[in-house]
């Protein structure tokens, strides 16, 4: 029996993996941006946080001794606390449509996009 030999999907992406979308949003004036990886349905993630002043956020739910196991979206954006407030636009949008953690199903509770 051959082993089956890997290729690049048709457009050589990552939007070529089944349930991956992949939005941006640019400010040229401002010189900036964001891209958002959205999995669906949702799926396990890791983190390697070097640096000396990393920027991250909700990085700590990862951890294999907490309750989240895996993430709805991966927004990577511009540095600072401004590349992190975007994903509040981002945790926003996903929330409205219901998508995120949810602790405890119950009306009236909302869920945490991770």
């Amino acid at each position: 029996m051959t082993a089956a030999k890997a290729a690049p999907g048709p457009r050589n992406a990552i939007t070529d993996v089944d349930g991956i979308l992949v939005g941006e949003a640019v400010d040229p004036d401002a010189m900036t941006g964001v891209s958002v990886i959205l999995p669906d349905p949702p799926c396990v993630c890791g983190a390697d946080i070097r640096g000396g002043g990393p920027g991250t956020r909700e990085t700590g739910t990862l951890l294999p001794e907490t309750l989240v196991d895996r993430i709805d979206a991966l927004v990577l954006s511009g540095g600072s606390v401004y590349g992190l407030a975007a994903a509040d636009g981002v945790t926003a949008a996903m929330g409205a449509d219901g998508r995120g953690f949810s602790l405890i199903p119950q009306e009236g509770v909302p869920v945490s996009p991770i």
